[in-house]
């Protein structure tokens, strides 16, 4: 997931066939082929009351991923066999490769790759060490932040902390910083660790997310989104200044702290190390680039060297950061394949279900989203091995550049299915594209109205407990219903809610039911998000047969019904804006 603080809610030629091309199996035996099922109006399908289920499907599904799953094969083959698969990189492209080719060996078919556009740097980690020379040798814990440059060779300096929050600020540090190793960034409190870093959702807590909180700032961005925006914007207006700061004095080389996790989760060696943790916004983009090598270290090491500088004791530390760049504009794929639907009616119709392939460095990227990766891989190979011939076509998609901004999800919802004009307004301009507003009305495809849902899992290990409607009041008693069989694999909680920061909000953004499932929590949120603790050994097999299970149930439910899932009205972003205008009522002022 792109760092969770901000979560919100992009490109180029998509290289698959086209959907419609039921025309074609009927060549070979020189046969008129038949007109085409005239496209559902999906805004306007009446919705039963009382949904088909299928329970001897529920029963087999189950017997097949809870007792002959092979989640945990791919997942040692992915984490361990490939590794860390920044975008861009490649171990992104083996990723790619290897997703496409195991989906064909699993049965799907059309599997192929779709080039969402360009991305920028190509970089890996090959080597990153460092370790205090003076006043005694010590071992530090570091990890290279993603597309830092090298260092010519291991390289020892003096520390000095350099702390800049103004413009003004800089002018303390001119001329002082050549050869220099650099401490930048505030050292934080570490508390002991007196809370699980391990948690499940209490029933209280379930019940307490089914309900839905009425926020009680304007419009739809709650006060404390807002505030991390404002901080966010603070820090954006200084970081790339101060990148170029740290070249032109010729510092040796930056180190930053890891950030803290979830009950103090980010201590005992846990290293972060994310967009959070680089020196400048967009560091992957030519140009754009950090030209001086920066690392992150475990808080105790950072710790250790920011006492003795705050004791004015001499230090000094020696480092060595080996990355290798392998292109400045390399391209970004999605992997996409199918099991193609059976009904004359329903075939061009589609239910999809992904996660995202891409991850961070600092570990194996295993619970993100390795995790939402390998459960999507084994429900659809549960429907294949069982033999089944969805009415609708199944498609899974495995998306790159989610970290940086959902790059590939957006990308293919552009390409397949419409896209909206982003605001030019100042404020919105030096955001992220992700995080900009959209100004324009929606510009639609024919494709946006065969797309019946779209589910992702990108929450970590922990089993499904329900899911998010993402505000689709109309899905709620549909899901209830899908449900309640499978209450005792502990899947009992709907909520309204919104939940953001990953693939589905691409699919909401135009018009799509896209569902995101509410997981445990684990120690997602305190010690693996982004972290080099992100390894294979965090992945809970039995929680991970779970999900791709219900995953399973959910694909084919939503493959089988007569109607597509219901859907909210099209976002209007004109409207939206248009509507949190005050109304001017307040008497006597004027206009």
């Amino acid at each position: 997931m792109p760092v969770k603080h901000f979560r919100i809610p992009a490109a180029a030629v998509a290289l698959c066939a086209p959907i419609l091309f039921a025309p074609f199996l009927f060549a070979a035996d020189k046969k008129a082929a038949p007109p085409e099922p005239a496209a559902t109006d999906p805004y306007a399908e009446v919705q039963p009351a009382a949904e088909k289920i299928d329970l001897d499907m529920y029963q087999r599904i189950r017997e097949e991923g809870l007792n002959h799953s092979h989640v945990m094969e791919f997942g040692t083959a992915l984490m361990d066999g490939i590794g860390p698969r920044l975008t861009g990189s490649p171990n992104a492209k083996k990723a790619n490769e290897w997703t496409r080719d195991t989906l064909t060996k699993i049965g799907l078919e059309n599997a192929h790759l779709e080039d969402w556009g360009e991305f920028g740097l190509g970089w890996q980690q090959l080597n990153t060490w460092a370790r205090m020379t003076v006043p005694d040798t010590a071992v530090l814990i570091v990890q290279a932040t993603p597309w830092s440059p090298s260092t010519p060779g291991p390289v020892t300096g003096d520390v000095v902390y350099v702390s800049i929050q103004t413009e003004a600020d800089f002018d303390k540090y001119k001329g002082k910083l050549t050869g220099k190793v650099v401490l930048f960034g505030e050292m934080r409190p570490v508390p002991p660790v007196d809370k699980a870093l391990f948690e499940r959702y209490t029933d209280q807590e379930l019940e307490e997310l089914a309900s839905l909180p009425v926020s009680d700032g304007g419009g739809s961005v709650p006060p404390a989104m807002q505030a991390r925006l404002r901080t966010y914007m603070e820090r954006a207006r200084l970081i790339d200044k101060i990148a170029q700061f740290f070249a032109d004095e010729k510092a040796a080389a930056v180190i930053e702290p890891s950030r803290d996790g979830k009950n103090g989760g980010g201590s005992g060696g846990t290293i972060f190390d994310d967009n959070g943790a680089t020196i400048g916004r967009t560091p992957y983009i030519a140009g754009k680039d950090v030209k001086v090598p920066v690392v992150v270290a475990a808080i105790e090491s950072y710790g250790r060297l920011y006492r003795l500088t705050e004791a004015h004791a001499p230090v000094s530390v020696e480092i060595n950061v080996e990355t290798k760049f392998t292109g400045e504009h390399e391209h970004g794929f999605d992997t996409v394949a199918e099991i193609p639907g059976t009904d004359p009616k329903l075939k061009e119709q589609v239910v999809m279900v992904g996660g995202h392939l891409d991850s961070w460095i600092a570990g194996t990227g295993a619970t993100d989203n390795g995790a939402g990766t390998i459960v999507a891989m084994e429900a659809v190979r549960i429907l294949k091995t069982l033999g089944v011939k969805p009415r609708r076509t199944i498609r899974i998609a495995l998306w790159t550049g989610e970290e940086q901004g959902i790059f590939g999800s957006r990308g293919y919802c552009r390409d397949h299915f419409g896209s909206a004009k982003l605001s030019d307004a100042p404020d919105q301009k030096a955001l992220p594209e992700y995080m900009r507003r959209a100004s324009g009305p929606l510009e639609l495809k024919p494709e946006q109205k065969l797309i019946s849902g779209y589910f992702n899992v990108d929450n970590g290990s922990g089993k499904i407990r329900g899911i998010y409607t993402q505000g689709n009041a109309a899905i709620a008693p549909i899901f209830a219903q899908w449900m309640a069989p499978l209450k005792d694999l502990g899947v009992t909680t709907i909520t309204n809610r919104n939940t953001g920061g990953t693939d589905h909000l691409s699919f909401d953004a135009v018009g799509i039911p896209g569902f995101q499932f509410i997981q445990d929590d684990l120690d997602y949120e305190s010690r693996t998000h982004h972290s080099n603790e992100d390894t294979y050994e965090r992945l809970q097999p039995a929680d991970l047969k779970q999900i791709a299970t219900v995953e399973a149930i959910f694909l084919y439910n939503a493959a089988q019904r007569d109607q597509m899932l219901p859907r909210k009205p099209l976002p209007n972003p004109a409207a939206e804006q248009k509507a949190r205008e005050p109304l001017g009522v307040f008497p006597g002022a004027e206009k």
